[in-house]
């Protein structure tokens, strides 16, 4: 019997030790230390439609709040026309945007993704006589933080 106790005393300290390693190790493990900012989501996404015209370029709404948008283009003309979404102000003024559409055919549809920044921007093609669409976007729309079923 003498022979069996003292094999089971180094098992069970074995045993002890290697609970008490991974009991130590646990909460580091976790991170809850660590600490973030909770920046909050963007707005939801709007869709802002464009029509070109024989005569111009049309535009609802022509004002909106800064945020992400999905411009939906649609060709309502007798031609072929890139589609281009620029910053409307001049030379020397500060950076802006400017993403062109591939050539959108007669009754064909273009779509453009943009990330609005307040200020002015102008809707335009490359024909000279097609009229070009200015927008304003205003200040940044509310978070869509509390919106459920948003991706």
């Amino acid at each position: 019997m003498s022979r069996s106790r003292r094999r089971a005393v180094p098992f069970r300290r074995t045993v002890a030790a290697a609970i008490l390693a991974g009991a130590a190790a646990g909460p580091a493990g976790c991170g809850a230390e660590a600490e973030y900012a909770n920046a909050p989501r963007p707005p939801a996404p709007i869709n802002v439609t464009a029509a070109i015209t024989d005569e111009r370029v049309r535009i609802s709404p022509r004002s909106f709040g800064a945020g992400p948008i999905v411009l939906i283009v649609a060709n309502q003309s007798r031609r072929s026309h890139e589609f281009t979404l620029e910053t409307a102000g001049g030379p020397g003024g500060p950076p802006g945007i400017r993403q062109t559409t591939t050539a959108v055919n007669p009754r064909g549809t273009a779509e453009l993704k943009v990330d609005f920044e307040p200020g002015s921007y102008r809707l335009s093609v490359r024909s000279q006589g097609v009229r070009p669409a200015a927008i304003r976007v205003g200040k940044p729309r509310p978070s869509a933080q509390n919106e459920l079923l948003q991706p």
